[in-house]
């Protein structure tokens, strides 16, 4: 009997990597989930959630600036599930900082966790990873497509995204492991309805009309995409960046 397929999918206990973890659950896929202590999100919803899909998921602390938790993050997949077969870096940092107004160390600490963070994600993923593996990384369409006042530090990491992930693409390409990135719209997720750091709910509300779609995104809606990413179906596509935001960017303007 074949093995169940491991992902690793950091910032899982909310939002698309949750979201994530229980479409994974779906099909079979065995989850290592990656929360950051400090988030106020319980991990143990996610296992719960996991488990009601009929699936197996083991939530684990890892801060992704730190090279050391991260390595052990990928490390636990093979030694609690004896493989690796898809990284999703999802974790991610939102904060709001007027650029004449914005310290060294606040730009730092953004670049450290939304693009550093996908790079040792999938610098320790990449000593483990099968080698008809798949990962994936989260940008953003702040950075991704558009620019973002009171943003410029988290879009420029979420701009260097999609770039990391065709390097990486291409280095790994000879073990068959593919990378890309996806880039969602708005999406209704805990960050995005902060209303101090991003839109919140009345923000989204008044966003959702200019979206050919008539609405935001779900996380289920990510999530999916990710999966199938990672899936055989994808198995052509690798240094790619997909964008799903509901017809966002392609617009006519007005």
């Amino acid at each position: 009997m074949k093995e169940a397929p491991v992902a690793i999918i950091t910032g899982a206990a909310s939002g698309i990597g949750q979201a994530l973890a229980v479409a994974y659950a779906e099909i079979g896929v065995t989850v290592v989930g990656g929360y950051f202590p400090g988030d106020p999100h319980d991990p143990a919803v996610t296992e719960q959630l996991v488990r009601e899909a009929g699936g197996t998921c083991a939530m684990q602390a890892v801060d992704v600036t730190s090279a050391e938790q991260t390595e052990a993050f990928a490390r636990t997949a093979v030694e609690r599930f004896g493989r690796l077969d898809y990284a999703i870096a999802n974790a991610g940092l939102l904060r709001q900082a007027p650029l004449t107004e914005m310290r060294d160390e606040q730009w730092f600490e953004m670049l450290d966790v939304d693009l550093s963070g996908v790079m040792r994600t999938f610098r320790a993923a990449a000593r483990h990873i099968a080698a008809d593996g798949a990962m994936v990384a989260v940008s953003s369409i702040a950075g991704g497509v558009y620019g973002w006042e009171q943003h410029a530090h988290y879009s420029a990491a979420k701009a260097g995204v999609p770039g990391l992930c065709r390097a990486v693409a291409m280095e790994l390409a000879p073990r068959g492991v593919r990378c890309n990135a996806v880039i969602p719209g708005l999406i209704e997720t805990p960050q995005s309805l902060d209303a101090v750091n991003s839109l919140g709910p009345e923000g989204l509300r008044e966003a959702a009309r200019s979206i050919p779609l008539q609405r935001v995104g779900r996380p289920r809606e990510i999530a999916t995409l990710i999966r199938f990413l990672t899936s055989r179906d994808a198995s052509y596509i690798t240094g790619q960046t997909i964008i799903a935001d509901g017809g966002l960017t392609v617009r006519w303007p007005g």
